[in-house]
């Protein structure tokens, strides 16, 4: 779980540029999970048919719903971070992109429209959807390597309080997401655009400064004062590992108290948000410190025992065990003197590959072609009046709506979004988010003139809330006690007169991996003989997928026969040429099962098939067991599962059945099962795991970098440390950077199909299932005729909320 932690912001990243397609400009990562969970589903832009009244109008309100009853929606608790430039959750980030546009949209299939002014039509599952924006794009690929993203904006578009959006909106908040002392989710920055370092250099944050100088003592100088110096480090040295400790808690209370709370200290979610004493108690104990726990303990209690674990080591401490956030992080945030910007050298004035070629359109160049660059350029345009300052607009001066390296008036306005999108926010009191529509919206105004974001302290609330009157529209944790839960007030249904469940595609898949690096023959794991012998583990594996899914999630997961979630574009379907269920072939290709098997026959087939591979792998059968491995083999491996010692995950069954299977062939497959997950990551990171189960977050775009590439085995000098595959082949290593470099998705796709056969061929992965997260309705009050059709995994229930009505 400290695998995941870490990771979240940068997963947080995609997630939020789906939302209205708004944030964008994100590293694109996958994050890996010991345990699925029920994330919060990216949401992307409305479709309705655009309108941009001449004067405010008031909502349609049909016959029948009061026009003053607001459309409620249960939503786990805020942090009050609702700004487009600074939000740090997903609950935070849908409450601005309520109120927010951007200047691209996405389809139900997560594709960039580029013709949105006039309206993109798409087919999806037989019908044709129209999808609308604020603006257009046209990408110039150049004979010289460089590709211009050419953008024309409509001229008709007004932010909430009746302002227009114009030119100078997008200019500033282009420059507000590249400021060199910007240091929220979005990396728009991170994109390859000419002359964006020449900009971001020669300025730093005054706390970078202060931090990059040392804790040595002060030395004079022009950037900082002696005072500031000193503030700075008492609060690195005093303060700052405790708001680290807390963003731990914070972490472990958001995501596992629901599912883990009683399991790991015995009180239910409830308990744990009403009593801060749980919060730290299941801090520590979901990060493996549940041992120096005491009654009383804080989150600088919680601090100082990561620190003694490390002997004194703070920093090796915080580069371990963070949430995702650095002490120099918490420090800078601490104060504005830190946040501002100070000059350190010399900077461009502005950014050369940026370019205004008249009101209604721009250009951003970029250095060379990049497959995911145009999520990232789709940002959300803010109104520069509100978060900055007009009068300091000179675009031909260089000033864009604020003092480089001075953003706090954006900052300032942090907890009260203002945009064009389809609602304004009113105000967040009790819990509640209020929000009014939006007179002024392009897509029309909101048929529904108020709504409620609800927080729920208890993901169980979310449903009870819907089954008992008070909360429309919500997302609980699509478990089998939730599915059994809506059944019976459904009436045995799932689907019934209380409740209406919508389920998506979850944005990620299970897998069991296997790691090169210790399961092989003689030290070489691209040999055939390391491939064959874990492709006779693997195939055993696999033939109990179906066993296994089925037996923990019923009709809430299928399984998967490639390394990719089926959300993704380039999944391969089962109707493509070359298609094939993982781990069906013997040692010389031919199938190993014919239609009309029986499961029993199925379990039989495989466990005849994996004593080829293991003779292929040098491995001595004699009467159809194993009797002796080859040198650097062994007749047993581990496989690690975070099953909280009870067994309970996805793939456990496939594990223990495998092992059964195993044990009558002489192979011993060790299950092991982790009562603490965190132990899995730090197994991991040390190379000390021969096979685990566990499950990726994945992202609107298929990109394999940072996962399969070699550069990213772990250990390795500027390593992302995800390949604990420990892959390293050529070949895909090169088809990954081909497909990198390309922005046609069909070309893409068949570069990705080969890069997925070489992995099932590898033998380091396992594809086991795709689940599902869920949506649910109020039957009773939710008009289900005018809810967003189609939803899907890039498409969320609110993508056409103006449409949406009460009964």
């Amino acid at each position: 779980m400290k695998k995941t932690a870490k990771l979240l912001a940068l997963v947080l990243a995609l997630v939020m540029i789906l939302s209205v397609f708004a944030a964008c400009g994100n590293k694109p990562v996958v994050t890996p999970t010991a345990e699925p969970t029920a994330d919060v589903q990216p949401t992307s832009a409305p479709t309705a048919e655009p309108t941009t009244p001449d004067t405010p109008d008031t909502p349609d309100t049909p016959e029948g719903p009061d026009p003053n009853t607001p459309l409620v929606v249960g939503y786990s608790p805020f942090n009050s971070k609702f700004s487009p430039f600074f939000s740090e959750t997903a609950y935070d980030q849908d409450v601005w992109a309520m109120t927010a546009v951007s200047l691209l949209s996405s389809d139900r299939m997560g594709a960039v429209i580029t013709k949105g002014i006039e309206g993109e039509t798409v087919n999806y599952n037989g019908t044709d959807y129209t999808y609308y924006s604020i603006a257009d794009v046209d990408i110039d690929e150049k004979a010289d390597g460089t590709v211009d993203y050419n953008f024309t904006i409509r001229d008709d578009i007004k932010f909430s309080d009746g302002e227009p959006l114009t030119m100078a909106d997008v200019v500033f908040s282009f420059y507000v997401y590249c400021d060199p002392t910007y240091d929220g989710a979005t990396t728009l920055y991170g994109q390859p655009i000419v002359g964006m370092e020449a900009y971001r250099s020669g300025m730093d944050s005054r706390g970078n400064v202060i931090f990059a100088a040392g804790p040595d003592g002060y030395e004079a100088n022009d950037l900082y004062t002696e005072e500031q110096y000193n503030k700075f480090w008492d609060y690195y040295n005093n303060q700052a590992g405790t708001d680290l400790a807390q963003e731990i808690i914070n972490y472990c209370v958001d995501n596992y108290a629901a599912a883990y709370g009683e399991a790991y200290i015995g009180h239910t979610q409830a308990e744990i948000i009403a009593n801060p004493d749980y919060q730290v108690e299941l801090g520590m104990a979901m990060w493996g410190y549940g041992d120096a726990y005491f009654e009383g303990a804080t989150a600088a209690d919680y601090w100082a025992a990561i620190v003694e674990a490390y002997e004194g080591d703070a920093d090796q401490a915080e580069s371990v065990e963070s949430a995702g956030s650095t002490r120099a992080q918490f420090t800078i945030a601490s104060d504005p003197e830190f946040q501002a910007g100070v000059q350190t050298g010399e900077s461009a004035p502005n950014v050369e590959g940026f370019k205004v070629t008249s009101p209604t359109t721009f250009t951003v160049t970029l250095e060379k072609v990049d497959a995911t660059a145009i999520y990232h350029l789709g940002f959300t345009v803010s109104p520069m009046h509100y978060y900055g300052d007009a009068s300091l607009y000179d675009f031909d001066n260089n000033s864009f709506g604020f003092v480089k390296g001075d953003l706090s008036s954006v900052r300032a306005k942090t907890t009260q979004p203002m945009g064009a999108g389809p609602y304004k926010f009113i105000k967040f009191e009790n819990g509640v988010v209020y929000f009014e529509a939006n007179e002024y919206y392009y897509q029309g105004c909101p048929k529904t003139k108020y709504l409620n974001f609800q927080q729920c302290t208890a993901d169980d609330d979310k449903l009870n809330g819907v089954i008992t009157g008070n909360i429309d529209i919500t997302d609980p944790s699509f478990s089998m006690n939730t599915v059994e839960a809506i059944e019976k007030a459904n009436g045995g249904e799932l689907n019934g007169d209380k409740v209406t469940v919508n389920t998506v595609d979850n944005l990620g898949y299970g897998y069991i991996g296997i790691a090169a690096s210790r399961v092989n023959v003689g030290g070489v794991k691209d040999s055939d003989a390391s491939k064959n012998l874990r492709k006779a583990i693997a195939t055993v594996m696999a033939v109990y997928r179906d066993l296994s899914v089925d037996s923990y999630y019923g009709e809430r997961a299928s399984v998967i026969n490639y390394p990719i979630s089926n959300t993704s574009w380039a999944a391969p379907q089962s109707t493509d040429d070359g298609y094939q269920v993982a781990f069906s072939v013997d040692v010389n290709g031919a199938p190993i099962y014919t239609s009309g098997m029986s499961a029993e026959d199925k379990y039989a087939a495989a466990l005849e098939a994996s004593l080829g591979f293991f003779e292929a792998a040098g491995y001595t059968v004699e009467d159809g067991k194993l009797t002796a491995a080859p040198e650097g083999a062994k007749l047993a491996y581990e496989c690690w599962i975070p099953g909280d010692g009870t067994g309970d995950h996805p793939s456990f069954m496939i594990a223990t059945e495998a092992h059964d299977a195993f044990a009558t062939i002489g192979f011993d497959l060790i299950v092991k099962d982790l009562a603490n997950s965190s132990d899995l990551w730090d197994g991991l990171d040390a190379d000390a795991v021969d096979m685990w189960c566990a499950a990726w977050g994945a992202t609107v775009d298929p990109d394999m970098y940072q996962i399969y590439h070699s550069t990213n085995v772990p250990g390795l000098p500027g390593s992302t440390g995800s390949n604990h595959y420990n892959i390293q082949d050529a070949e895909l290593d090169q088809l990954i950077l081909d497909a990198r470099a390309s922005t046609d998705q069909a070309y893409r796709k068949v570069m990705y199909k080969a890069c997925l056969d070489i992995i099932i061929d590898w033998a380091v992965e396992i594809p086991v299932y795709q689940r599902q997260n869920a949506i649910i309705f109020s039957t009773e009050r939710v008009n289900l005729d005018t809810v967003t059709p189609d939803i899907t995994t890039f498409y969320g229930w609110n993508a056409e909320i103006q449409n949406t009505l009460l009964k």
